[in-house]
């Protein structure tokens, strides 16, 4: 009797698992106690995940988005302490990179310059931005754990979520909310983005400001993706990438001895100056630029790139990333470079090519970002969940017209005397190239007037500079320092 009453009552929870499906609850908390040492310094800290709903215009849930919040224990005035606010990018990523490899408390186990290492798992992280600002990490809709209500079907309304101004309008409301609820309003506050998520928070600065009344006193681009440059084509565009080039190939020692016996940081400017003021011209030229100068081109940009000069020629000057992430060390081994992060190399099925099969870190990454973050926010934050997380979520397609996210900033710092810009770029990022990000914030403000509250911090390594350790620190501290100099000032809003 006691067996059959047993075995009843599991298969009905079988049965009641079952019949609810796989579904999150749309507004929860879990909340966990731990401790850090960073930069030399022991403390408790709190960690609190959950979900927090997105309503529409009656206050119906539509969304429930997955967060982490990290706050320092026995902070004596919170209104004080700054608040960052942290996203990833895609768009479709989770918040898990710059969570689990960042500024968070806790860091991928990797080896130093950032490959994989099993068991996979993670450890402290000694430069976590933790000791100085209370930290949030926000998973979009249908990223990580966040879902959209329901998660498929005809009644999700994709144009409230998949567009760049549909997200960044209720990734706005949904800030409001959770200010509100952890009573952060007059704390400073600071958004972070990676790479779409530079758009996003270049987009986020205006709507907080003009939608929400929320006044932030930091935006920090990390490896930034501008829809104003990247995939638009043309010559500002493809001369862009030769600083990149010249980067990568240093780094894999392709270049012209002249240039490979400098520094990396000595031959950069002279590829920056040579792109802004011959490679441009020069492409925007096209067939009516005279042989001569076409050709004298093509040899500079193979001095500066490692490419055949034939090979540039063939393509009229504009070489595509791709074909320099297939061809670069074509003739030294025959390896692919990494998109991401161009010191990552890979194997191809043929030598012959235009673009390479696959992209070498980002599955290297995928090793150990994966089961990382599956196991820490079931097992150590005790979020526990049949959801899967989702490194990459469904949100395509994506919406990019009426992209006005670099305005935006340009607008929310003139209205903001308080707001400041850090952008951190990794030279060896194929994807988001570091000079890309420089030309970005030259034109966030045309006048020049601003340009006193931007800061430009360059890494030597990829999109994700701060998987290799000397570089994790070094980011950290700049996000640190920037955080210190532009919180609390005790300065009068105003010009």
């Amino acid at each position: 009797m006691k067996k059959t009453l047993l075995t009843s009552l599991f298969l009905l929870s079988i049965f009641l698992t079952f019949s609810q499906g796989r579904k999150l609850p749309v507004d929860t908390t879990v909340t966990t106690q731990h401790s850090a040492t960073i930069n030399g310094t022991s403390f408790n800290y709190t960690a609190t995940t959950g979900t927090q709903p997105v309503w529409d215009e009656m206050g119906k849930p539509i969304a429930a988005l997955h967060y982490t919040y990290y706050t320092r224990n026995n902070v004596k005035d919170r209104t004080k302490r700054p608040l960052l606010i942290s996203f990833n990018g895609g768009p479709g990523s989770g918040s898990v990179w710059m969570h689990l490899a960042y500024t968070g408390p806790k860091i991928l186990k990797i080896d130093d310059e950032g490959f994989p290492i099993q068991p996979y798992g993670v450890k402290s992280n000694p430069f976590s931005v933790l000791d100085v600002t209370d930290i949030v990490y926000v998973n979009p809709a249908n990223t990580g754990y966040s879902r959209t209500i329901p998660e498929t079907g005809k009644e999700v309304d994709r144009d409230k979520f998949f567009g760049i101004n549909a997200d960044i309008k209720y990734l706005a409301e949904w800030l409001n909310t959770f200010v509100t609820r952890n009573n952060r309003w007059r704390s400073p506050k600071y958004i972070v983005g990676e790479s779409y998520g530079g758009t996003r928070v270049m987009g986020l600065s205006l709507a907080l400001q003009n939608q929400q009344w929320m006044y932030l006193n930091g935006v920090i681009m990390v490896s930034p993706a501008d829809y104003k440059v990247i995939r638009v084509g043309g010559p500002v565009s493809s001369a862009l990438n030769l600083p990149y080039f010249t980067a990568a190939a240093w780094h894999h020692k392709a270049l012209p001895t002249t240039l490979q016996n400098k520094d990396l940081l000595d031959i950069l400017p002279e590829s920056e100056a040579y792109t802004i003021n011959s490679l441009i011209p020069a492409i925007a030229k096209g067939g009516f630029i005279s042989d001569s100068e076409k050709k004298e081109t093509a040899k500079k940009m193979a001095y500066y790139s490692g490419l055949k000069e034939e090979d540039i020629l063939d393509q009229n000057l504009d070489v595509p990333t791709a074909f320099f992430w297939k061809n670069l060390l074509k003739d030294k081994g025959d390896f692919t470079v990494g998109r991401l992060d161009s010191r990552y190399t890979g194997i191809d099925k043929k030598a012959i090519g235009t673009k390479p099969d696959y992209n070498s870190e980002l599955t290297s990454w995928l090793h150990s970002f994966t089961p990382a973050i599956n196991y820490y926010l079931q097992e150590e934050l005790n979020f526990k969940t049949d959801i899967k997380y989702n490194m990459f979520g469904p949100v395509r397609p994506w919406n990019n017209e009426n992209d006005n996210t670099r305005d935006n900033l340009r607008q929310a710092m003139a209205q903001n005397p308080y707001l400041n810009v850090l952008v951190q770029s990794g030279y060896y990022d194929g994807a988001t190239t570091y000079f890309n990000a420089k030309y970005t914030m030259w034109q966030i403000d045309p006048s020049g007037r601003m340009k006193d509250r931007f800061e430009f911090k360059g890494y030597r390594s990829g999109h994700m500079m701060y998987l290799r350790r000397e570089d994790l620190q070094k980011a950290n501290n700049d996000i640190r320092d920037f955080i210190k100099r532009t919180a609390n000032t005790g300065k009068s809003a105003k010009y």
